[in-house]
C-alpha cells in the first residue's frame, strides 16, 4: 500500500509481540473480553433455539391447518348429507303426508326406546291393579340385591 502512494519507506519486517494492556486495566480488558465470549455464545445458543423451534412450530401449524380443513370438509359433507335425506324426505311427504308421517314417527319412537327401560306387563296376567306410574326399573335392581 506505501508503495502505492509514493511514501518512499521500504517496510522490511513486522514482528508481532505479546501485547498486554496496562495492568491498571488489565481486569477491566478480560472482563470485556469475557462479555464478547458470553455475547457470541447467547447469539449462537439464540440461534440454535430458532433453528430448532421454528420448524416445529411450522409444522405443528401445518397440522391444525389440515386438521381443519378435514374437519371443515367432514362437517360439510354431513351438511350435505342431511341436506339431501330433508329434501328426499319432503319429496316424499309431498306426495304422501299419511304414510310419511307415520314413518318418521315410528323411526323416531324407535331411536328414542332403544336406549329406554321397558317393562311389559300383561293385563292377562293379572296386571289389571297396576298404578300408573311405578318404578319398575328401581324395584328391578333391588330385587337382584337381594337375590
Amino acid at each position: 500500500i506505501l508503495d502505492d502512494y509514493g511514501t518512499g519507506v521500504a517496510i522490511a519486517e513486522v514482528q508481532l509481540q505479546k501485547a498486554d494492556p496496562p495492568g491498571e486495566v488489565i481486569d477491566a480488558f478480560h472482563d470485556v473480553q469475557r462479555a464478547r465470549q458470553d455475547q457470541e455464545r447467547s447469539i449462537n445458543e439464540a440461534a440454535a433455539y430458532k433453528n430448532d423451534i421454528v420448524p416445529k412450530a411450522k409444522g405443528q401449524a401445518q397440522t391444525i391447518i389440515q386438521a381443519a380443513a378435514a374437519y371443515k370438509e367432514k362437517v360439510v359433507k354431513e351438511a350435505d348429507g342431511e341436506a339431501q335425506r330433508f329434501l328426499s324426505v319432503y319429496n316424499t311427504y309431498k306426495d304422501n303426508k299419511d304414510v310419511t308421517t307415520r314413518r318418521l314417527f315410528l323411526e323416531r319412537m324407535q331411536q328414542i326406546l332403544k336406549s329406554a327401560d321397558k317393562v311389559i306387563i300383561d293385563k292377562g296376567a293379572g296386571g289389571t291393579g297396576v298404578v300408573p306410574y311405578l318404578p319398575l326399573p328401581e324395584l328391578r335392581k333391588r330385587q337382584g340385591g337381594a337375590n
